[in-house]
Formats: structure tokens, sequence, C-alpha cells
């Protein structure tokens, strides 16, 4: 079967002497591996096109019984080449992407993570000012598409609250014995990021030592609910630029 869909590149890999192996997140199949022979050649017209997080116009040969499919055809739909020349969005990119790969099964259509994933990339590579909490945020949202967000009864933004991990509340008193005790900042970022899309959450002066620590709660927060979860390999770079 011959599939023409979008598709945004998750990872990378040499193979052979000439050809690359994609793992990409493909709208039509969602999460999916994808061999684009000769592509190392200078030559070869997916030279030079095949970066982690750019978004592409792909055709290929997909059977389901296969492990990897054939590419056939790509070109450009949104390049990551401001990405190559900021350290900070390239960070919060290629942790984004390492966090999506292991919360989507392959060959299931994932439209929802599709959709976030593709206006993310192309929100975070056009905005004038990059925040290094916009980490922080995806993961909340990641896990509400995932079918595990977090939940809150709170009617105010209390000056501390707790975020209770088997059940996902945030309450202000501890529910369960694995419970971490968030800071005002912490707390006010969760709450506004549960409840909506303004910029305004980037400017609750979640930075740092306080950003570190709530990236770390909410990794918990994935292991105990997402079977396999495992630490991401691009968490030095986010932490240098922290």
């Amino acid at each position: 079967m011959i599939i023409h869909t979008k598709a945004i590149i998750l990872r990378v890999i040499d193979y052979q002497e000439s050809s690359k192996i994609l793992t990409v997140l493909s709208e039509e199949h969602g999460k999916i591996a994808l061999i684009a022979k000769g592509a190392k050649k200078p030559k070869n017209k997916l030279a030079g096109i095949l970066e982690i997080g750019a978004v592409l116009d792909v055709v290929y040969y997909y059977k389901q019984s296969r492990g990897v499919q054939t590419l056939t055809e790509a070109s450009i739909y949104y390049s990551t080449n401001s990405f190559r020349q900021d350290f900070e969005r390239a960070a919060i990119l290629y942790s984004t992407l390492e966090l999506l790969s292991q919360l989507l099964h392959e060959h299931e259509e994932n439209e929802p993570m599709f959709t976030f994933a593709l206006n993310f990339i192309q929100w975070l590579g056009d905005a004038e000012e990059t925040y290094p909490s916009v980490f922080a945020y995806v993961q909340i949202r990641v896990a509400e598409i995932s079918g595990i967000g977090l939940v809150s009864a709170l009617t105010k933004i209390p000056d501390f609250a707790y975020l209770n991990i088997s059940g996902g509340n945030i309450s202000e008193q501890p529910e369960e014995d694995l419970s971490y005790k968030l800071t005002s900042t912490q707390t006010q970022f969760i709450i506004l990021a549960m409840s909506g899309k303004s910029k305004n959450i980037f400017k609750a002066g979640l930075e740092n030592g306080e950003l570190k620590q709530l990236v770390h709660h909410l990794d918990v927060y994935f292991k105990y609910h997402i079977e396999g979860y495992q630490e991401r390999r691009s968490d030095s770079i986010f932490e240098q630029m922290l």
C-alpha cells in the first residue's frame, strides 16, 4: 500500500554504508520506522532534509507485518533549521521528541498526539522568546492526551500543594505515601498549565532548581503509569540549558 502523509522525525540512525533508518510519528500510522535508502549519499534527493524534529510530506510503502517501511519520497513541510542555531530551542525539542517516542505505540494512529506535536514544533520554532519551563508544560499536556492527565479539585491556587503520584491529583493535603510537596510557583504553573494555553504560564517564574525538580516529579508520574518508561538521553542537554 502506497501512503502519502505527514511525518515528524523522532530519531535518525545510520544504516549500512549509504542509508538511514528513521523513527517517525506519522499522521497515518502513528510511530513507525522508515528506511531511506541512499540518503547518506550527497547527491541523493533526501540528503540534508532528514533531521530530527523536521516535519515532512512523505510517501512510503506500508505493510503492517513489516518492521521497517520503505520511504520513497520526502519533502520539507516544516524545517528545523532555526533549532540548529538556538541551543535552548534544540534542548526542548529533543527532550519533547524523546518523551513522545516513549508514549507512542508502534503502528497505532494517534491523531491528537500528532496534532499536538505538529503545532508545538511550529510554535517552538517560530516563537520570539523561548522559556525553559515549556518542557514541563509539554509533560503535563502529553499526559492529558495519553489519558493519564493530572486532575485538580482546587477552587483557587494555594500557597503550596501536593502532587499525588498514584491518582494524579493535585491537592492541598497528601493523599498517599508517594506524594511530592510543590512550591508555590510549581503549584501555580501546574494549575495554569492544566487550565489553559496562554503563554502567561511561562511567566510564572519557574526556573532552574524548581523547574528541574518539577520535571523530575512529572517523570516519576510517567514511570508510575507507563510501563517501561525510561530516563531520557536528551536530559543532559536540557540540564545544561538550566
